[in-house]
Protein backbone atom coordinates (compact mmCIF):
# COMPACT_ATOMS: atom_id res chain seq x y z
CA UNK A 1 0.00 0.00 0.00
CA UNK A 2 1.18 3.62 -0.81
CA UNK A 3 2.53 5.65 2.19
CA UNK A 4 0.78 8.66 0.97
CA UNK A 5 -2.76 8.94 3.11
CA UNK A 6 -5.42 11.24 2.88
CA UNK A 7 -7.73 11.40 5.94
CA UNK A 8 -11.44 13.67 5.17
CA UNK A 9 -13.36 14.53 7.90
CA UNK A 10 -16.96 15.94 6.71
CA UNK A 11 -19.05 18.30 8.00
CA UNK A 12 -22.30 20.01 6.77
CA UNK A 13 -20.59 23.37 5.12
CA UNK A 14 -16.38 22.28 5.32
CA UNK A 15 -14.58 19.15 5.23
CA UNK A 16 -11.24 18.71 7.17
CA UNK A 17 -8.30 16.89 5.58
CA UNK A 18 -5.13 15.15 6.84
CA UNK A 19 -1.59 14.25 4.47
CA UNK A 20 -0.31 11.31 6.25
CA UNK A 21 3.48 11.20 5.01
CA UNK A 22 6.66 9.52 6.60
CA UNK A 23 4.71 9.70 9.84
CA UNK A 24 3.87 13.64 9.59
CA UNK A 25 0.65 15.38 8.73
CA UNK A 26 -0.43 18.72 6.67
CA UNK A 27 -3.84 19.62 7.51
CA UNK A 28 -6.27 22.14 5.90
CA UNK A 29 -9.81 22.78 5.24
CA UNK A 30 -12.06 23.51 2.44
CA UNK A 31 -15.81 24.60 1.82
CA UNK A 32 -18.01 21.54 0.98
CA UNK A 33 -19.14 22.56 -2.60
CA UNK A 34 -17.92 22.63 -5.60
CA UNK A 35 -15.62 25.18 -5.20
CA UNK A 36 -13.90 23.67 -2.42
CA UNK A 37 -13.55 20.33 -4.20
CA UNK A 38 -11.37 22.23 -6.57
CA UNK A 39 -9.88 23.90 -4.47
CA UNK A 40 -9.36 20.79 -2.92
CA UNK A 41 -7.53 18.52 -6.09
CA UNK A 42 -5.43 21.64 -6.59
CA UNK A 43 -4.20 21.06 -2.78
CA UNK A 44 -3.49 17.52 -3.76
CA UNK A 45 -1.90 18.06 -7.04
CA UNK A 46 0.54 20.45 -5.18
CA UNK A 47 2.12 17.31 -3.67
CA UNK A 48 3.16 15.23 -6.67
CA UNK A 49 1.92 12.30 -5.52
CA UNK A 50 1.64 9.61 -7.87
CA UNK A 51 -0.80 7.11 -6.26
CA UNK A 52 -2.07 9.12 -2.80
CA UNK A 53 -5.11 6.86 -0.97
CA UNK A 54 -7.67 8.88 0.30
CA UNK A 55 -10.77 7.51 2.59
CA UNK A 56 -13.47 9.22 4.06
CA UNK A 57 -16.57 7.95 6.31
CA UNK A 58 -19.96 7.34 5.04
CA UNK A 59 -21.62 10.44 6.14
CA UNK A 60 -24.66 10.49 3.49
CA UNK A 61 -25.94 13.59 1.65
CA UNK A 62 -22.90 15.49 3.34
CA UNK A 63 -19.92 13.36 1.93
CA UNK A 64 -21.54 11.59 -1.56
CA UNK A 65 -20.96 14.49 -3.72
CA UNK A 66 -17.29 15.03 -2.52
CA UNK A 67 -16.98 11.25 -3.08
CA UNK A 68 -18.14 11.35 -6.51
CA UNK A 69 -15.98 13.92 -7.15
CA UNK A 70 -13.02 12.55 -6.30
CA UNK A 71 -13.88 9.01 -7.93
CA UNK A 72 -14.81 10.71 -11.28
CA UNK A 73 -11.50 11.98 -11.23
CA UNK A 74 -9.70 8.56 -11.03
CA UNK A 75 -8.60 9.17 -7.63
CA UNK A 76 -8.16 6.14 -5.10
CA UNK A 77 -11.22 6.97 -2.57
CA UNK A 78 -12.73 4.62 0.16
CA UNK A 79 -15.87 5.28 1.87
CA UNK A 80 -15.65 3.24 5.51
CA UNK A 81 -18.61 2.77 7.88
CA UNK A 82 -18.14 5.40 10.77
CA UNK A 83 -18.46 2.65 13.16
CA UNK A 84 -15.38 1.43 11.81
CA UNK A 85 -13.70 4.54 12.49
CA UNK A 86 -14.83 4.93 15.79
CA UNK A 87 -13.58 1.89 17.21
CA UNK A 88 -10.08 2.26 15.68
CA UNK A 89 -10.61 5.38 17.80
CA UNK A 90 -11.39 3.43 20.62
CA UNK A 91 -8.87 0.61 20.36
CA UNK A 92 -6.16 3.83 20.21
CA UNK A 93 -7.79 5.29 23.51
CA UNK A 94 -8.40 8.29 21.46
CA UNK A 95 -9.87 11.55 23.57
CA UNK A 96 -9.72 14.54 21.52
CA UNK A 97 -12.68 14.84 19.31
CA UNK A 98 -11.90 17.99 17.07
CA UNK A 99 -12.29 18.00 13.11
CA UNK A 100 -8.69 18.23 12.40
CA UNK A 101 -8.04 14.90 15.24
CA UNK A 102 -11.12 12.86 13.11
CA UNK A 103 -8.97 13.53 9.83
CA UNK A 104 -6.13 12.26 11.15
CA UNK A 105 -7.77 9.43 12.99
CA UNK A 106 -8.90 7.95 9.43
CA UNK A 107 -5.76 8.58 7.65
CA UNK A 108 -4.03 6.41 10.33
CA UNK A 109 -7.07 3.71 10.15
CA UNK A 110 -6.99 4.09 6.25
CA UNK A 111 -3.14 2.96 7.04
CA UNK A 112 -3.58 0.45 8.90
CA UNK A 113 -7.05 -1.41 7.72
CA UNK A 114 -6.34 -0.64 3.88
CA UNK A 115 -10.07 0.09 3.17
CA UNK A 116 -10.88 -0.99 -0.64
CA UNK A 117 -11.77 1.56 -3.29
CA UNK A 118 -15.53 2.76 -3.63
CA UNK A 119 -17.01 3.15 -6.82
CA UNK A 120 -20.06 5.04 -7.54
CA UNK A 121 -23.70 3.64 -8.23
CA UNK A 122 -24.04 4.13 -11.96
CA UNK A 123 -26.12 7.16 -13.14
CA UNK A 124 -29.40 4.88 -13.55
CA UNK A 125 -29.61 3.67 -10.12
CA UNK A 126 -27.79 7.32 -8.57
CA UNK A 127 -31.04 8.66 -9.67
CA UNK A 128 -33.34 5.64 -8.71
CA UNK A 129 -31.89 6.35 -5.34
CA UNK A 130 -32.35 10.13 -5.24
CA UNK A 131 -35.82 9.51 -6.01
CA UNK A 132 -36.41 7.21 -3.06
CA UNK A 133 -34.90 9.61 -0.49
CA UNK A 134 -36.91 12.19 -1.85
CA UNK A 135 -39.98 9.91 -1.63
CA UNK A 136 -39.38 9.00 2.26
CA UNK A 137 -38.77 12.77 2.53
CA UNK A 138 -42.42 13.90 1.19
CA UNK A 139 -43.68 11.24 3.40
CA UNK A 140 -41.97 12.50 6.33
CA UNK A 141 -43.48 15.82 6.26
CA UNK A 142 -46.96 14.41 5.12
CA UNK A 143 -46.61 12.86 8.66
CA UNK A 144 -45.54 15.97 10.63
CA UNK A 145 -48.29 17.94 8.95
CA UNK A 146 -51.42 15.46 9.54
CA UNK A 147 -50.05 15.40 13.02
CA UNK A 148 -49.95 18.77 13.47
CA UNK A 149 -53.40 19.06 12.14
CA UNK A 150 -54.96 16.85 14.95
CA UNK A 151 -54.58 19.50 17.55
CA UNK A 152 -54.57 22.77 15.03
CA UNK A 153 -56.06 25.47 15.73
CA UNK A 154 -59.60 26.22 13.47
CA UNK A 155 -57.64 29.25 11.65
CA UNK A 156 -54.18 27.77 10.15
CA UNK A 157 -56.51 24.18 9.53
CA UNK A 158 -56.83 25.50 5.97
CA UNK A 159 -53.07 26.25 5.69
CA UNK A 160 -52.23 22.51 6.75
CA UNK A 161 -55.11 20.86 4.16
CA UNK A 162 -53.19 23.17 1.45
CA UNK A 163 -49.67 21.82 1.93
CA UNK A 164 -50.66 18.22 2.56
CA UNK A 165 -52.91 18.61 -0.93
CA UNK A 166 -49.33 19.94 -2.44
CA UNK A 167 -48.08 16.75 -0.58
CA UNK A 168 -49.63 14.42 -1.95
CA UNK A 169 -49.73 15.34 -5.18
CA UNK A 170 -45.52 15.28 -5.12
CA UNK A 171 -45.88 12.24 -3.15
CA UNK A 172 -48.15 10.86 -6.73
CA UNK A 173 -45.92 12.87 -9.19
CA UNK A 174 -42.64 11.06 -7.29
CA UNK A 175 -43.93 7.30 -7.29
CA UNK A 176 -44.91 7.88 -11.07
CA UNK A 177 -41.34 9.53 -11.41
CA UNK A 178 -39.54 6.43 -10.09
CA UNK A 179 -41.84 3.58 -12.23
CA UNK A 180 -41.22 5.55 -15.20
CA UNK A 181 -37.31 5.69 -14.56
CA UNK A 182 -37.65 2.05 -14.18
CA UNK A 183 -39.75 1.26 -17.21
CA UNK A 184 -37.28 3.52 -19.53
CA UNK A 185 -34.14 1.47 -18.08
CA UNK A 186 -34.41 -1.88 -19.96
CA UNK A 187 -32.17 -3.21 -17.56
CA UNK A 188 -33.95 -2.48 -14.31
CA UNK A 189 -37.46 -3.05 -16.34
CA UNK A 190 -36.48 -6.70 -16.14
CA UNK A 191 -35.02 -6.71 -12.79
CA UNK A 192 -37.94 -5.19 -11.43
CA UNK A 193 -40.10 -7.38 -13.25
CA UNK A 194 -38.41 -10.28 -11.80
CA UNK A 195 -38.65 -9.17 -8.38
CA UNK A 196 -42.23 -8.37 -8.93
CA UNK A 197 -42.84 -12.09 -9.02
CA UNK A 198 -42.24 -12.54 -5.58
CA UNK A 199 -45.06 -12.96 -3.67
CA UNK A 200 -45.19 -9.97 -1.06
CA UNK A 201 -43.00 -7.25 -3.02
CA UNK A 202 -44.41 -4.82 -4.79
CA UNK A 203 -42.96 -1.94 -7.39
CA UNK A 204 -42.34 0.59 -3.75
CA UNK A 205 -39.91 -2.01 -2.68
CA UNK A 206 -38.97 -2.97 -5.90
CA UNK A 207 -37.16 0.31 -6.35
CA UNK A 208 -35.01 0.02 -3.00
CA UNK A 209 -33.99 -3.56 -3.94
CA UNK A 210 -32.86 -2.72 -7.73
CA UNK A 211 -30.59 -0.24 -5.92
CA UNK A 212 -29.57 -2.99 -2.51
CA UNK A 213 -28.94 -5.94 -4.57
CA UNK A 214 -26.93 -3.93 -8.04
CA UNK A 215 -24.17 -6.16 -9.31
CA UNK A 216 -22.34 -2.71 -8.89
CA UNK A 217 -22.04 -3.48 -4.90
CA UNK A 218 -20.19 -6.90 -5.72
CA UNK A 219 -21.92 -8.81 -3.39
CA UNK A 220 -20.48 -12.52 -3.82
CA UNK A 221 -23.87 -14.29 -2.01
CA UNK A 222 -27.79 -13.43 -0.15
CA UNK A 223 -25.70 -13.14 3.46
CA UNK A 224 -23.45 -10.06 2.71
CA UNK A 225 -26.35 -8.38 1.97
CA UNK A 226 -28.71 -9.97 4.96
CA UNK A 227 -25.61 -8.44 7.39
CA UNK A 228 -25.59 -5.21 4.99
CA UNK A 229 -29.51 -4.55 6.24
CA UNK A 230 -28.34 -5.08 9.47
CA UNK A 231 -30.50 -8.22 9.72
CA UNK A 232 -27.99 -11.03 10.59
CA UNK A 233 -28.30 -12.08 14.09
CA UNK A 234 -26.09 -10.87 16.93
CA UNK A 235 -24.79 -13.22 19.43
CA UNK A 236 -24.11 -11.93 22.88
CA UNK A 237 -22.49 -14.88 24.64
CA UNK A 238 -19.14 -15.62 26.65
CA UNK A 239 -18.99 -18.54 28.93
CA UNK A 240 -21.72 -19.67 30.48
CA UNK A 241 -23.48 -15.99 29.94
CA UNK A 242 -26.04 -15.90 26.84
CA UNK A 243 -27.55 -12.77 26.22
CA UNK A 244 -30.54 -12.07 24.12
CA UNK A 245 -30.19 -12.16 20.59
CA UNK A 246 -31.08 -9.61 18.10
CA UNK A 247 -30.49 -8.23 15.22
CA UNK A 248 -26.82 -6.16 14.82
CA UNK A 249 -28.58 -3.25 12.90
CA UNK A 250 -25.39 -2.59 11.60
CA UNK A 251 -26.70 -1.35 7.99
CA UNK A 252 -28.40 0.19 5.57
CA UNK A 253 -31.85 0.94 7.83
CA UNK A 254 -33.60 2.17 4.68
CA UNK A 255 -33.59 -1.20 3.28
CA UNK A 256 -34.93 -2.79 6.67
CA UNK A 257 -37.52 -0.03 6.48
CA UNK A 258 -38.64 -0.95 2.84
CA UNK A 259 -38.89 -4.40 3.48
CA UNK A 260 -40.93 -4.71 7.10
CA UNK A 261 -44.39 -4.26 5.21
CA UNK A 262 -43.70 -7.27 2.11
CA UNK A 263 -42.46 -9.12 5.26
CA UNK A 264 -45.37 -9.02 6.76
CA UNK A 265 -47.52 -9.83 3.47
CA UNK A 266 -45.10 -12.84 2.59
CA UNK A 267 -45.75 -14.06 5.74
CA UNK A 268 -49.04 -14.65 4.69
CA UNK A 269 -49.25 -14.87 0.88
CA UNK A 270 -45.82 -16.27 0.46
CA UNK A 271 -45.81 -20.21 0.09
CA UNK A 272 -41.75 -19.97 0.57
CA UNK A 273 -42.05 -17.99 3.17
CA UNK A 274 -45.14 -18.66 5.27
CA UNK A 275 -43.69 -22.49 5.88
CA UNK A 276 -40.72 -21.70 8.07
CA UNK A 277 -42.32 -18.29 9.28
CA UNK A 278 -45.03 -20.76 10.58
CA UNK A 279 -42.82 -23.24 11.83
CA UNK A 280 -40.84 -20.42 13.75
CA UNK A 281 -44.47 -19.52 15.13
CA UNK A 282 -45.09 -23.24 16.39
CA UNK A 283 -41.83 -23.56 18.44
CA UNK A 284 -43.01 -20.16 20.28
CA UNK A 285 -40.78 -17.63 18.83
CA UNK A 286 -42.08 -14.40 18.85
CA UNK A 287 -43.59 -12.08 15.71
CA UNK A 288 -40.82 -9.52 15.66
CA UNK A 289 -38.10 -12.62 15.14
CA UNK A 290 -40.43 -14.35 12.61
CA UNK A 291 -40.77 -11.23 10.60
CA UNK A 292 -37.22 -10.82 10.65
CA UNK A 293 -36.77 -14.26 9.41
CA UNK A 294 -39.28 -13.63 6.70
CA UNK A 295 -37.30 -10.54 6.01
CA UNK A 296 -34.03 -12.26 5.71
CA UNK A 297 -35.97 -14.55 3.43
CA UNK A 298 -37.15 -12.31 1.18
CA UNK A 299 -33.70 -11.14 0.44
CA UNK A 300 -32.19 -14.72 -0.56
CA UNK A 301 -35.44 -14.75 -2.59
CA UNK A 302 -34.54 -12.07 -4.70
CA UNK A 303 -30.94 -12.35 -4.89
CA UNK A 304 -31.39 -15.60 -6.31
CA UNK A 305 -34.05 -14.22 -8.94
CA UNK A 306 -32.11 -11.54 -9.65
CA UNK A 307 -28.78 -14.13 -10.39
CA UNK A 308 -31.09 -17.01 -12.08
CA UNK A 309 -32.97 -13.92 -14.32
CA UNK A 310 -36.05 -16.63 -13.68
CA UNK A 311 -39.31 -15.53 -11.94
CA UNK A 312 -40.21 -16.91 -9.29
CA UNK A 313 -42.02 -20.59 -8.63
CA UNK A 314 -43.43 -21.52 -5.49
CA UNK A 315 -42.71 -25.14 -6.09
CA UNK A 316 -39.23 -24.36 -6.14
CA UNK A 317 -39.10 -22.61 -3.42
CA UNK A 318 -40.33 -25.23 -1.29
CA UNK A 319 -37.95 -27.71 -2.37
Amino acid sequence: MTSIIIGIDIAKLKFDVARLAEGKYKHAKFANNPEGFAAFAVWLDGFGDTDPRLCMEATGAYGLPLAEFLADRAYFVSVVNPAQIHAFGKSELSRAKTDKADAKLIARYALQADPVAWKPLPANLRQLHALTRRLEHLGEMQRMEQNRLETADTTIVPSINTVLATLAAELKATRQAIQDHIDKNPDLKQQSDLLTSIPGIGPATTAYLLVALSPHHGYVNAKQIVAQAGLAPAIRQSGQWQGKTCIAKTGDARLRKALYLPALVAWQHNPAIRVPCERLKANGKNGKLIVCAAMRKLIHLAFAILKSGKPFDPNFSLA
